[in-house]
């Protein structure tokens, strides 16, 4: 029909329906990116919209729909952390990744001081986004309450707690930092440090449980002051590092729950004449571009955060569609050695 429909102008929906033989609202699902059409199904839509010339009027189906044709990346976390922690922009990536294929815009949005916060729930309350993708969210933090009493579709990187009722996508932290602490018994260490995340963050919590489950479940008592909390921050490492050297100085190993504070802990370790891994063997968490990097290159968890990204991108695109179920996606992690441990 070379671009025309039988209206003899602009080709409509109900056209392509018709061409397809489907119905209006499984072209309009095609179209939208939903998962819940089959290949079969999509390669007939594709295929008539294709011969028809249809062009979806993006405008009028979102005012219809109620709908911004954007989404919300929001980050309760201060400025600083969010350009030197690179978790951040592996999720960023991720996000893009999935959203590359559709017409939703990313809204990135730090929200790590209350004004920030305020600010932004007036922005949500005047329904700006379709949905919003929240990372990194502390327990207690008022905001995935807000978005729920405005009716906000949203998806958590990240569980608040086990009993999380949100949909969320999460790696598995436990299972991750018992792994990274079996190998280091498995080296032959035996006085096994932690540096912990900030403690309201349940991942954290998974980490440094999973560190007392692996100690436990080789037959070693754990020693309370070879714990040490940190906070994400290599500051923190290097902090939390002093404590630890001060408390047991004849600790010969580190599990620290993040990249970042590894290598603020590596600092500390260096300072004090300590060589590793022949004195202290260091293990990290998210195998980052930190890791890769440092000397010697540090043995990490791999966290597959842009999978994360583009899994809880492709949740929430879903419930925004109205689609339920799935509430919750728990990826694997694996070990990564390198020379550090």
């Amino acid at each position: 029909m070379n671009g025309h429909g039988r209206s003899g102008g602009r080709p409509t929906l109900e056209e392509v329906a018709a061409r397809a033989g489907v119905g209006r609202g499984t072209v309009s699902r095609v179209i939208n990116g939903s998962s819940k059409v089959s290949e079969h199904t999509r390669v007939a839509v594709e295929a008539a919209v294709a011969e028809l010339g249809y062009v979806p009027n993006r405008a009028a189906r979102a005012l219809a729909a109620n709908r911004t044709d954007a989404i919300a990346l929001v980050i309760p976390e201060p400025e600083a952390r969010f350009f030197a922690e690179p978790y951040f922009s592996e999720v960023v990536r991720g996000v893009g990744a999935a959203l590359a294929e559709t017409e939703v815009q990313l809204v990135l949005t730090l929200a790590g001081s209350d004004r920030e916060r305020r600010r932004l729930a007036q922005y949500l309350s005047g329904h700006r986004v379709d949905g919003v993708l929240l990372v990194s969210v502390h327990a207690g933090d008022p905001l995935p309450e807000l978005l729920a009493e405005l009716g906000i579709p949203m998806v958590v990187s990240g569980r608040r707690s086990a009993a999380e009722t949100l949909p969320s996508v999460d790696s598995d932290n436990l299972a991750g930092a018992a792994e990274a602490v079996r190998h280091l018994l498995g080296r032959g260490r035996r006085t096994i440090a932690t540096i912990t995340g900030p403690l309201d963050v349940y991942g954290a919590q998974c980490r440094l449980d999973g560190y007392r489950q692996a100690l436990e479940g080789a037959g070693h008592p754990v020693d309370e002051p070879l714990i040490a909390v940190g906070d994400f921050t290599e500051e923190g490492g290097r902090r939390a590092m002093r404590e630890l050297l001060e408390r047991r100085p004849a600790l010969d190993a580190v599990f620290a729950a993040s990249d970042v504070m590894a290598a603020g802990a590596r600092q500390e370790l260096r300072a004090a004449g300590r060589r590793i891994p022949q004195d202290v063997a260091l293990v990290g968490f998210d195998d980052s571009v930190v890791a890769r990097h440092m000397d010697p290159p540090l043995t990490s968890v791999r966290q597959p955060i842009e999978e994360m990204g583009r899994a809880m991108t492709r949740m929430l695109l879903g419930r925004i569609a109205g689609e339920t179920g799935g509430a919750a996606v728990v990826l694997p992690n694996r070990l990564v050695v390198r020379e550090s441990s």
